[in-house]
């Protein structure tokens, strides 16, 4: 199918977005040299490797999966799908250390990357979990000062003194920071999972392909801290080596759904079959569906699922556990402002009871004064 029959798909199915992306996705090809798609075998990197592999013309662009060594064995044959209808080749790149691997070293993932980031911080300088001022937290662990600042919920400046935050808080996880202080972790937390079994592999391609361009399928729509790192879909990144380009940055969930029906993509087992939300690393405790996911691995994939409970038991206990905790504080919650409403309206009830008493006593005296 040529481009001009691309963009006239999009133009009969009224999906500016598409055609917009489509568009962008083929001038930038135009620009690079070495350009590489990471993929996943997720619904996301279908749709990705479907547009760039319509725009690259050339041939250029070399795809790439990283195995985390922990992968569903319905993403494995996806690929080899994948390869088979596009007659592409995607390379297999082995993890720095594999996920298994890094919890034994590091600790286990919990909640979500930052939150295991600033825990994995705060265990590290020996903090006990203290509800204390950030200035006297600052003082007992002078070295840890980003971490704090994000149990406090505020931050502080020689200029500006103590401010308070709410994006980067522990905060926005609702009675986290009650649940810990009432139940502190007995084990180590860590996010470096994803720091080996996937950034640090991603890096080492780059490097070895002298690669100038990496495609990925992040979404804005996805929300979380990865996509909130980014304002459009373009990158320049020194760091890394290489620019970053997100085709499906501006993508929806409709979007998503109108790019699938018009371009006919097909998706793993993993959604058709297991009915799978999301794929990517089996059984990561960062979902919020796990028990879910869980039930359906177990149902599917019962050594991976054996597999996951034996590397990330000790993070799904607490999970459940801090769930359960919120669950009851929120009933705590909802039972006191029922009682502080019924008190409130006990005391208007008496107060225009009283108020009534006093103009009727008036009316009475006014009265007997007339009369008089």
């Amino acid at each position: 199918m040529g481009f001009d029959e691309l963009l006239k798909k999009c133009d009969e199915n009224n999906n500016f977005t598409i055609y917009t992306s489509l568009c962008k996705a083929q001038r930038i090809l135009m620009r690079s040299y070495a350009p590489i798609c990471s993929i996943s075998g997720g619904a996301d990197s279908d749709i990705v490797l479907d547009l760039i592999h319509k725009v690259d013309e050339d041939e250029k662009v070399k795809y790439i999966w990283i195995d985390t060594g922990l992968e569903y064995s319905a993403t494995k044959e996806h690929l080899t799908e994948l390869e088979q209808k596009y007659g592409i080749e995607i390379l297999r790149i082995k993890p720095d250390k594999p996920i298994p691997t890094c919890v034994r070293e590091y600790g286990v993932p919990f909640l979500s990357k930052y939150v295991s980031e600033q825990m994995m911080r705060l265990q590290k300088h020996n903090f006990q979990w203290e509800d204390e001022p950030l200035e006297v937290l600052l003082k007992k662990y002078p070295n840890c000062k980003t971490s704090l600042q994000w149990w406090c919920g505020e931050r502080y400046s020689d200029k500006d003194g103590v401010q308070k935050i709410s994006q980067f808080s522990i905060s926005r996880n609702k009675y986290l920071k009650e649940f810990i202080m009432q139940n502190p972790p007995d084990f180590p937390i860590s996010n470096k999972c994803c720091e080996y079994a996937k950034k640090k592999p991603a890096k080492r391609i780059v490097k070895k392909l002298d690669a100038d361009l990496d495609i990925t399928g992040i979404r804005k729509a996805e929300g979380g801290i990865r996509s909130a790192a980014y304002k459009t879909c373009f990158s320049e990144c020194k760091s890394k080596g290489c620019n970053t380009y997100r085709p499906i940055f501006w993508y929806t969930d409709k979007d998503k759904r109108d790019y699938e029906e018009i371009f006919g993509v097909q998706h793993s087992r993993c959604y058709t079959e297991y009915g799978l939300r999301r794929t990517g690393c089996v059984g990561c405790p960062f979902s919020k569906h796990i028990n879910e996911e869980l039930a359906i691995i177990e149902k599917n994939e019962p050594n991976l699922y054996k597999a996951a409970l034996n590397i990330f038991g000790k993070s799904y206990e607490y999970t459940a556990k801090y769930r359960a905790f919120v669950k009851e504080m929120k009933a705590l919650e909802k039972e006191k402002k029922q009682h502080d409403r019924l008190s409130c309206s006990t005391k208007t009830s008496s107060g225009n009871s009283a108020n009534y008493g006093d103009s009727c006593n008036s009316c009475v005296s006014v009265g007997t004064e007339e009369k008089e």
